[in-house]
């Protein structure tokens, strides 16, 4: 269902990538390798529709991104670098104001236990500014929890974890990936994913 063909990647006069192409169908993750510095980011980036190829062309459903973006967004989740939480609010009020936004349900029970399992007992109603990198990391990826989106794009969702975090973040991804939907990744962490899946490795 995401299919990717030729991309290339240029920053400034250096090629970051070039001649990337792959598939992702449901059922299926995609680990995506590479060293620092190889454009794993830029990738995602370029997957997601949030910044154009130099060459080449993604499509989502058979269809070019640009042909149907509005589309493709609702069917995504993205995790990036940037955890994309409003300071000021709590998790609890940050995951209902996602949920806004994609015109979802909110559910306060599930929101308050997807919390819970990722070790944010007691802090669900403090302030993220308050928080701990770490813990703000967590509250980003309690959507994992909450999302019904097919399509998983994430960036590092292992770092700043402990084992026990780790752990839930990859029985989230394999729950995912085994009830039909996709999940495309970057990870420096050993993972333990179940369900049908493979790694692509960017070359410069």
């Amino acid at each position: 269902m995401l299919s990717v063909s030729d991309l290339s990647c240029v920053r400034g006069d250096q090629t970051l990538f070039s001649g990337v192409s792959f598939d992702l169908n449901a059922g299926q993750w995609l680990h995506l390798e590479g060293a620092n510095g190889s454009g794993k980011t830029s990738l995602l980036r370029i997957v997601t529709g949030f910044t154009p190829p130099a060459h080449g062309q993604v499509c989502w459903k058979g269809l070019p991104l640009a042909q149907a973006p509005e589309a493709f967004h609702t069917d995504l989740l993205y995790l990036g670098h940037a955890l994309a939480l409003k300071d000021e609010l709590s998790a609890l009020e940050n995951l209902e104001a996602d949920a806004a936004i994609a015109g979802r349900s909110f559910v306060h029970a599930d929101a308050l236990a997807a919390l819970q399992r990722l070790g944010l007992r007691g802090r669900t109603r403090m302030p993220v500014r308050v928080l701990s990198q770490g813990q703000k990391r967590r509250v980003a990826l309690a959507r994992l929890m909450l999302q019904a989106a097919p399509l998983w794009v994430l960036d590092e969702p292992f770092v700043a974890l402990d084992v026990q975090a780790q752990a839930l973040v990859a029985d989230a991804i394999s729950t995912h990936v085994q009830r039909g939907g996709m999940a495309l990744f970057t990870s420096h962490q050993p993972m333990d994913l179940q369900g049908r899946g493979s790694s692509y490795r960017l070359q410069p």
